[in-house]
This record gives C-alpha cells, structure tokens and sequence, in this order.
C-alpha cells in the first residue's frame, strides 16, 4: 500500500477520519477502478458505486455544484433538477465522456432487465478531466468493457495516485490522480461519515500550500537538481469531486454540503483558474427514492437534520477533500510525457518542502 499525507506527519485538520479514512467509510459505497497504461496511453476509468441494490429503481439522494465550468461532463442537469442519483458515477478523461457514459447506459439497462425493472429514460453521471498531458486523449482508449469491469471490480478498499482516471491527471505540476479521505460526525446522538473522492488535475506549482507551509514555492527551489522537471505555471486543469454521506439529508442540505469542497481545494493554494473546471457531485446513502410512490397517499417519509447542525458536515466536507487531494499526489509515482517532460511525485519532495 502507498504511503499517505498522514505516513508523513501531516495531519489535515482537526475532525476525526473513518477507519479507512476514504469515501468508502461511507457504509455501502465502494470504488473501482480500470487502468491503461501503455507507450501511448495513461489513463483509464474510475467508478464510485453509492451502494448495493438496484439506483434505478430506488434512486438516491443527490446533488452537484458547478464552481467553474471548464469541463464536458455529463448527467448534471437532472441531478440539478430532480435532486436523485440513478447510475454509479464515473470519471474518466475528457474524450471518452461519451464511451463511459454508454458502459453506464448498458450497465443499468442489464441491471433493470434482471429486476424486472424497465428503464425507458437514464441519466448517467460521468466527470473528467483532461490528461492530453501524458495520454493520446484523441485515441479514446476507454471503452464500455472497461466501465463494466470497473464496476465488477467496486471493493471498499482501492488504490489511490496514478491508478484509474488519475493515470494520466497532472497536479500542481506534479503527478496527480485519484485520492479519497473521510470525516466522522456526531449528530443527534449517532455518528455518520462524510467521505470524498477526488480526481485532482489542477493548480499552479507555485501556489500549493500545505499544512500553511508554501510548499511549491519551495519546490521551484529544490527543482535546481531535477532540471527535466515540468512546472504548472497557470491554475488550469479541473478537479473532479465526489462527495459521500449517509447522513440524512436534503438534496439542498447536500447542495450546500458540496460547495464546500471549493474551501478544500483552496486549503491547498488554488484560486480556481479560467482554464480549470472543478465540479462536485453528491449523494446520501439515506433518503432513497423509490421509483415508484410506496402508497397511495403519493407521500414520501423523509428525515433531514436540523439546519443548524450542518456546519459540522460543511467542515468535514472541507478537510476531507483537502486531504483527499494531498493523498492523491503522494500516492502517484513519477510520470514522463512524450516530450520528455517529467511530472515528479510529491511524495519525492516531502519533507523538503515543508522546511523553512
């Protein structure tokens, strides 16, 4: 297993993590991931599965919240109107949008079909990000198989780094990827989780700052001896969110609850740049919407918690995708583009970087 921020002395805020401390502390939730990698391709697919059971017939809980819309995802207009989540969501590179979005249509259609449930009308969810960097974007290497197999392969436990969509993502001109963390909350007297997941492809060397300490300022710095190194020097790229929770919650608590990832990312130096699109995605585990009405008063029982409450969720939200993104960073090996350019893992300038 990788070595995570926290394997080198890094604490990211003050709340407590779950046990795995990812997005998959969320009980029910699990990710999968399908990798390529070869002489012309770093990139691949990753799919967060919210929970068993069929998410077409009984739907999810959701929401989504465009900081900057620099990006060609798809499935958010629904989630925006409707509030519910139907499909796993998937993440990939920004061509291949439209492949993985047919591996979810196709996996749905035989998942109703095995139910008995028909499904007329589906609104998958894919994010991306662009990995034109290291990867020949143009060949679409993804396709619907490797959708499925992501799927099939879904576990509570999974790689971070260069695994998966993150194969081929470049973060704050370092190698980037797929990260996760999570956050334990009390509320009412029972706890929940709050976990996220993120695809980081985003930043500018120069701006990222860890625990207070300007850490890529330093790394410009200690770039003198690694002079074949690539350097950001624009806040460009996107970073895909997904946020997890089963707490009980609205679709506008959890509209609420998301934006404050944009704190995560900025926790890490990022000023949300014109060439960069960060996008969040949502769900709770509670509140599912059946299909169908279950009687017929046409009422859905629902339980949501206190607004007053919520700012605990806003803090774990925010802690769990700053860490998530540090994870993702220190958990990706070194990469070299085509051109010869070599995007270095962080993991290789800690703890220098954070020494005065």
């Amino acid at each position: 297993m990788d070595k995570r921020i926290r394997d080198y002395g890094i604490t990211v805020g003050r709340m407590q993590p779950g046990i795995r401390n990812t997005i998959t502390d969320v009980p029910g939730v699990t990710v999968g991931h399908v990798t390529i990698r070869n002489e012309t391709h770093r990139t691949g697919v990753t799919v967060v599965v919210p929970g068993p059971g069929n998410a077409f017939a009984e739907k999810y809980t959701a929401a989504c919240y465009v900081h900057n819309g620099f990006g060609k995802s798809a499935g958010l207009v629904q989630i925006q109107e409707l509030g519910t989540l139907e499909t796993p969501v998937a993440l990939t590179n920004t061509l291949n949008v439209g492949l993985v979005w047919d591996g979810l249509v196709q996996y749905t259609i035989d998942r109703c079909r095995q139910d008995g449930v028909r499904a007329a009308s589906i609104n998958p969810v894919v994010g991306e990000c662009n990995d034109s960097r290291l990867n020949e974007i143009a060949e679409r290497a993804v396709r619907q198989e490797d959708v499925l197999q992501a799927i099939a392969g879904a576990d509570a436990e999974f790689l971070e780094g260069d695994v998966g969509a993150g194969t081929g993502t470049i973060c704050y001109g370092l190698k980037g990827g797929i990260g996760s963390a999570s956050r334990l909350l009390r509320i009412g007297g029972r706890d929940y989780v709050i976990g996220a997941l993120v695809q980081s492809n985003f930043g500018s060397t120069a701006d990222l700052v860890i625990g207070g300490a300007p850490a890529g300022e330093r790394i410009l710095k200690l770039r003198r001896t690694k002079n074949d190194m690539a350097v950001s020097r624009k806040d460009q790229g996107s970073i895909m969110t997904v946020i997890a929770t089963d707490l009980p919650v609205s679709d506008r608590q959890l509209y609420r609850i998301i934006r404050r990832a944009g704190v995560g990312i900025a926790r890490t130096g990022a000023y949300t740049g014109h060439g960069s699109g960060e996008v969040m995605i949502g769900f709770t585990t509670a509140n599912r919407v059946p299909k169908d009405a279950p009687d017929d008063s046409g009422l859905l029982p629902r339980t949501v918690i206190c607004e007053e409450l919520i700012d605990k969720a806003f803090l774990a939200a925010a802690e769990s995708v700053q860490e998530a993104i540090l994870n993702s960073m220190v958990c990706a090996k070194r990469a070299a583009a085509s051109d010869g350019s070599v995007f270095y893992s962080l993991a290789e300038f800690l703890p220098d970087c954070l020494r005065d």
